[in-house]
């Protein structure tokens, strides 16, 4: 049997509710909703789940989901041994076994095909076949699956069916307003308040570009980062540009628009 304190996460991680989305997940997690979290990249939708887990006192398995993922990478497989052949539980399997929170990182960056194994476990039934082992897996009355994806990168060839939609409540997530966002920079890189409210100026005139030249705007994750690297002495220009320019754009224009920005709130 998996040790299921491995899983545990021993730590508060920082999180800073914007709404009441603490209270309403314990509400969720209670009647063991499986649970969608949507919102765009770099929000907090990892940091929100790993505070939930911790919060909840539950084991937290965690999937990076990708294209070349399949069944058998969350439910298990064979192993080939010199004795013979070995099961080995997936992430998934296991999860359901210990009674952790299963959190499926991205799940619209898998197939199709290996999206619909989470289809039992999140009705009624709360069951996982394994197929290829003759198990049906009944989870554990702890057990919970949350799945996150960012809606703002998905085409109609990478999105959840509706037949998986429609079997999670869902979370929305955007980017913390100006002080909220203000506030986790204090927190999370040990900078002071005009440092931590300078960055958030320019990620929002980054934000503000959305859709006219850029894909997404610069995330909270590399307002973390820029942060960290000017609380190490590095000036506040090649910071932002190292960690909020450069990262999200190649386009000159672009470019320039930001560091007009930089120049302009850093002086």
């Amino acid at each position: 049997m998996t040790d299921a304190s491995q899983y545990t996460i021993q730590h508060e991680p920082f999180y800073q509710a914007t709404g009441r989305e603490v209270e309403l997940y314990q509400a969720a997690y209670r009647s063991r909703l499986p649970v969608m979290v949507k919102g765009p990249t770099g929000c907090g939708k990892s940091r929100f789940v790993e505070h939930m887990a911790w919060k909840l006192g539950k084991p937290l398995i965690t999937v990076a989901c990708n294209e070349d993922m399949t069944a058998s990478d969350l439910v298990g497989r064979y192993l080939l041994e010199a004795n013979g052949t070995r099961w080995l539980d997936g992430p998934l399997t296991t999860a359901a076994r210990i009674g952790a929170i299963c959190y499926l990182d991205e799940i619209v960056e898998a197939r199709q095909d290996t999206t619909v194994v989470i289809h039992p476990l999140t009705d009624h039934r709360r069951t996982l076949p394994l197929d290829k082992k003759g198990e049906l897996v009944n989870a554990h009355p702890d057990f919970q699956l949350v799945i996150s994806y960012n809606p703002g990168y998905q085409s109609l060839m990478k999105d959840l069916k509706q037949s998986t939609k429609q079997r999670f409540v869902a979370f929305d997530f955007d980017y913390p307003a100006a002080d909220v966002e203000s506030t986790i920079l204090q927190n999370e890189a040990k900078v002071d308040a005009a440092m931590a409210d300078k960055l958030v100026k320019i990620a929002h005139t980054a934000r503000n570009l959305k859709g006219h030249g850029l894909d997404e705007g610069i995330s909270t994750r590399l307002l973390v980062y820029a942060a960290n690297l000017m609380r190490d002495g590095i000036a506040a220009g090649d910071a932002c540009r190292m960690a909020l320019v450069s990262p999200i754009t190649d386009d000159a224009d672009i470019r320039s628009t930001l560091n007009h920005a930089i120049d302009a709130i850093f002086g």
